[in-house]
């Protein structure tokens, strides 16, 4: 960030004399204006519901440009990264900021899969949920429940103990959500094997069972590995804000994580995949692929009440590049399982088409986004619907813990404290009960 030649200048229609604003400048990106002496100079806040225009932090993590339809880990395109990169080295890259070589890249696989395993108390843990208990629900506990368990990796301020809490948390959470899923199955768990792959790993324990060998599908481990990396961060999001905001208080990384869990579970945040598979189904099952029309002029009818899920981004207003390549790989997934005829997918298809092409939502830029296309791949890998943030929550913890770590980092960063703009009551007297 460098102090540009620019000012903003801001003045009142009141005669109060106008203030003068820095204006700093990104490596990428819009400009922004400080404010942060704005109250001291004005006696004023800026008001800005959402933050939709409020930088609250400097960041080197993740750069998204909206117009574009660019996604950039530490400015590496996520189309090659997708494409030539395994999960690990991606979360080498954001932890770190740089992409492994071969002897880093096998050292830090190794200490991830050194930390797969968890507490075998956790299955005590477990017990105490319903087995009906949503595995989102499950996970926010466990999550949070981990700095119970791994006390020496609890001190924010300390880099060593961030660090080993990244390590554990990346290699946990596959383990994690394996063991909700197993639960609510009522099937054994199924500990970790550190001769697979990460995401072979995650595939191994989640559909194993004891009885007999189970053989792990390259095209599925790799469909599943393309899955982490599409969704291991996205620059300051609800869940990464949380995050962030948790974190800043000093609390333990397990618990600042927990909390992201907690905002992900949200249907307009990590829930969206999970409500965009729920209406193709019900698509489906009310007349399938020769509804669509039907469906999509009810969409456009603000009276029906019926919403278009997985299409439209809060920041993309181009095509979300993630759901090119989802739609790659769902391709991939359901050719090698011989799914071709899928009727969700063809069902998709023919969603996608009409959006493409109806000046209606051509005009209102909902382009396919990345929740479009992973369902329908999660659902054909066998991962059921209610399990669908679950792994999008796997898969976003490298991203959490590296802003995390970032802000920790960061000698300008304070604890987080929003202001409001108040429209309650004025100061008033509390009268005698009688006289109420």
């Amino acid at each position: 960030m460098k102090l540009s030649d620019n000012k903003a200048t801001l003045s009142f229609s009141n005669g109060s004399p106008s203030v003068d604003l820095p204006v700093y400048q990104g490596s990428v990106g819009p400009d922004v204006v400080d404010i942060r002496k704005l109250y001291g100079q004005t006696g004023m806040f800026t008001y800005d519901p959402g933050f939709l225009s409020t930088a609250s932090c400097q960041s080197t993590i993740t750069y998204i440009d909206g117009d574009k339809g660019e996604l950039l880990y530490r400015g590496y395109p996520i189309e090659q990264l997708a494409t030539n990169c395994d999960f690990l080295e991606t979360c080498h890259l954001l932890l770190y900021g740089n992409l492994p070589n071969a002897s880093a890249k096998a050292d830090f696989t190794r200490r991830v899969t050194r930390h797969t395993m968890v507490n075998e108390q956790m299955q005590f843990f477990m017990r105490g949920f319903r087995r009906d208990a949503h595995p989102m629900a499950i996970m926010t506990g466990l999550v949070g429940a981990l700095s119970a368990f791994y006390h020496d990796s609890t001190d924010i301020n300390n880099a060593e103990h961030r660090d080993i809490a990244a390590l554990r948390l990346i290699a946990k959470m596959p383990t994690l959500v394996a063991m909700a899923y197993k639960y609510s199955m009522g099937q054994p768990y199924m500990y970790p094997k550190n001769n697979l792959s990460y995401a072979g790993n995650f595939l191994h324990m989640m559909f194993a069972t004891p009885c007999e060998e189970f053989k792990v599908n390259p095209v599925i481990e790799r469909a599943l590995d393309r899955i982490f990396i599409l969704h291991a961060d996205h620059e300051q999001n609800a869940s990464t804000s949380t995050v962030r905001l948790c974190g800043s208080s000093g609390t333990n990384p397990f618990a600042a994580i927990a909390a992201g869990v907690a905002c992900l579970w949200g249907p307009a945040h990590g829930g969206a995949n999970e409500a965009c598979l729920n209406m193709l189904e019900e698509i489906q099952k009310t007349g399938g692929i020769e509804k669509v029309g039907h469906f999509m002029e009810q969409v456009k009818d603000k009276n029906s009440g019926v919403k278009l899920m997985g299409f439209g981004h809060r920041v993309y207003k181009n095509y979300d590049p993630r759901a090119k390549l989802m739609q790659e790989t769902c391709k991939e997934v359901l050719a090698a399982m011989g799914l071709e005829n899928d009727p969700l997918f063809k069902l998709a298809m023919a969603l996608e088409k009409i959006a493409l092409e109806d000046d209606y939502f051509v005009s209102r830029k909902l382009y396919p986004n990345v929740d479009f296309y992973s369902g329908i791949v999660q659902r054909a890998i066998g991962i059921p619907v209610n399990m669908f943030t679950g792994v999008f929550a796997l898969a976003r913890t490298v991203g959490w813990i590296a802003q995390l770590n970032e802000m920790i980092s960061d000698p300008e960063y304070k604890i987080g404290r929003p202001r409001q703009l108040f429209s309650g009551s004025v100061k008033r007297d509390v009268l005698p009960l009688a006289k109420r």
